[in-house]
């Protein structure tokens, strides 16, 4: 009997994912689509997607090395039946930057020294086709910019082509900009400094490249004054090169599900991750031509729990991301945002969406720029592309694992005076769930928006009403929070929705109404007001939607009504 395949869940090298027979969603039909680009491509994708398997796989294919494992190892694969004339043809060089560590102060020292160590494992590789006179001189240096130079010579004297791939090209320099700011970041990228003379000595000697990195700030800043390649990150030929298609996710369900290992209607497992890990667009080309795109590495984590532990993780969002999400957030500067990105990280939250442009490509001393933020946020993966207006993208966020983290990035801000205690907070979201009583957690919440001051000075209105009531209640585990959910007759403010597939205890499910009426407004204005909320949330009510998301719970609607910053009538209606 033929074993299950693995899970290949943190797993970024190629061979090792095809030789301990782990499940591999098949990226190779790109391969041709790749060499028909520049020879120096640039792929920028958010984290978790997949971006260090897909290089593997590429220097696998490549090597000249591991020419005569090709059939092993790509044999069950597309490419398999579709070879190109490079393959098994190169020398190939792979630096990964995220293993250069350490303190920023000798940045420069561990950098040659951990591509000098590269390099020496690259001659061990391919010594085969250099004599001994240069393997003395190349081993007999210890600066990696004398072995690169070395090598250059060498290889071009002889014909061998040699091929660069570079995993988180932008891994270290990130670091740099967040912990010391723009001035020691500009040194080592601009003019003479370090990392730009690097990559100027690689468009000199490599006849490809590929690079994989988050951001495009680097790229911008090392590439100004020289054409260092091609950007190919909204094109949407590539718009599919990383993530899963809902295609990819049934096959492999399925798969597992036919093999004994799942159980469970594999359907019903789709509709469950959709709204945590799907809807990524990279390219507004292929938002009517590519299925919405999972991301890959969130989707093996729910497959791994559900072989595992036979249900759905408790936690829908990675904890093992957290450190990835830490790393975002320091790059962006949210503890140290001016009030024009604070503006945009509200409305984002506040509207799901943001009207704006994609640029492919940008200096760091832009990125705290009102216009250019959303960018970053985009290549980041805290927003994607879900439509287009004229001329400009709609930005929306993809999945409630990133709504979470926009929560919980408001949440810190809105806290940053209050010092009551989350555990609190989430017994009385548990009276809310199990047991009907919603009234204490909503006045605890409308209690800490009116004392918060350092809220209060910036914050008045509906919108920003519901931004805080959303950072609140995203406290609570047992609800999807659907703000600004479209219904059959229009938009409600905010519906709770039951997770019931993991905590099927919850009983009760919430439809809340928000309204803000400013405090000099007349009583008979609050009156209209309030009449109308109160028809308003019945029309939510009634739609076939609600029903379905609240089936086997006691949908309760709740009307709040605010004049200023006080909560003026809350009602169960």
């Amino acid at each position: 009997m033929k074993s299950v395949k693995g899970i290949p869940y943190g797993m970024s090298n190629f061979v090792d994912v095809i030789t301990q027979d782990c499940y591999y969603v098949d990226k190779t039909k790109y391969v041709p689509l790749l060499e028909e680009q520049s020879r120096y491509l640039i792929f920028i994708r958010p984290r978790r997607f997949g971006k260090s398997l897909l290089l593997s796989m590429l220097r696998s294919y490549y090597d000249i090395g591991q020419k005569k494992e090709f059939e092993s190892l790509f044999g069950d694969l597309w490419i398999s039946q579709h070879p190109t004339p490079r393959q098994g043809t190169y020398q190939v060089l792979h630096l990964d930057f995220s293993q250069i560590g350490g303190q920023v102060d000798d940045l420069e020292e561990r950098f040659d020294s951990y591509c000098a160590v590269q390099l020496d494992g690259f001659m061990d590789r391919y010594r085969a086709y250099y004599d001994e006179n240069i393997l003395r001189r190349f081993y007999g240096t210890e600066k990696s910019r004398t072995k690169l130079d070395i090598l250059n010579a060498e290889a071009r004297r002889l014909h061998y082509p040699l091929y660069l791939i570079i995993d988180e090209y932008d891994n270290f320099t990130n670091v740099v900009l967040n912990e010391r700011g723009e001035n020691v970041y500009r040194a080592i990228t601009h003019a003479s400094g370090f990392y730009r003379e690097a990559f100027k000595k690689y468009k000199g000697m490599f006849d490809r490249i590929f690079m994989i990195g988050v951001s495009p700030v680097t790229l911008d800043d090392l590439s100004s004054g020289f054409n260092i390649g091609w950007n190919i990150s909204t094109d949407p030929q590539f718009n599919m090169l990383l993530g899963f298609s809902e295609e990819d996710v049934r096959a492999m369900l399925r798969y597992y599900s036919e093999a004994g290992a799942l159980r469970g209607d594999v359907e019903a497992m789709i509709e469950e991750m959709k709204p945590w890990y799907d809807n990524y667009c990279f390219a507004p080309e292929s938002l009517n031509t590519d299925p919405k795109m999972f991301n890959s590495d969130m989707a093996l984590y729910y497959l791994q729990n559900r072989l595992r532990q036979g249900t759905a993780p408790k936690s829908m969002v990675d904890p093992n991301t957290r450190t990835d999400y830490n790393k975002m957030k320091r790059l962006i500067r949210l503890d140290r945002l001016d009030g024009d990105r604070k503006g945009v990280i509200r409305r984002i939250v506040e509207e799901g969406r943001i009207l704006s442009n994609v640029f492919d490509s940008f200096p760091a001393e832009r990125i705290t720029k009102p216009d250019i933020f959303p960018s970053l946020l985009f290549y980041y993966g805290m927003l994607t592309i879900v439509g287009t207006r004229g001329d400009r993208l709609i930005l929306g966020i993809p999945n409630n694992n990133v709504r979470k983290q926009y929560y919980e990035y408001l949440l810190e801000e809105y806290r940053a005076q209050d010092d009551t205690s989350l555990s609190h907070l989430k017994d009385l979201y548990d009276q809310m769930a199990f047991d009907g009583e919603w009234r204490p957690a909503m006045d605890f919440v409308a209690r800490t928006y009116k004392d918060n001051s350092s809220v209060r000075s910036g914050i008045e209105g509906e919108r920003n009403i519901q931004g805080f009531f959303t950072a609140y209640l995203s406290v609570t585990a047992y609800y999807l929070l659907a703000p600004e959910l479209e219904l059959d007759h229009g938009f409600c403010d905010m519906f709770l929705m039951p997770d019931r597939g993991r905590y099927p205890e919850v009983a009760h499910s919430y439809i809340l109404e928000l309204k803000y009426l400013p405090r000099d407004r007349p009583e008979a204005e609050a009156t209209r007001q309030w009449d109308d909320a109160v028809a308003q949330i019945h029309r939510y009510a009634e739609a076939p939607r609600v029903r379905q998301l609240c089936q086997g719970t006691t949908l309760h609607l709740v009307v709040m009504q605010f004049r200023g910053w006080e909560l003026e009538r809350m009602e169960e209606v």
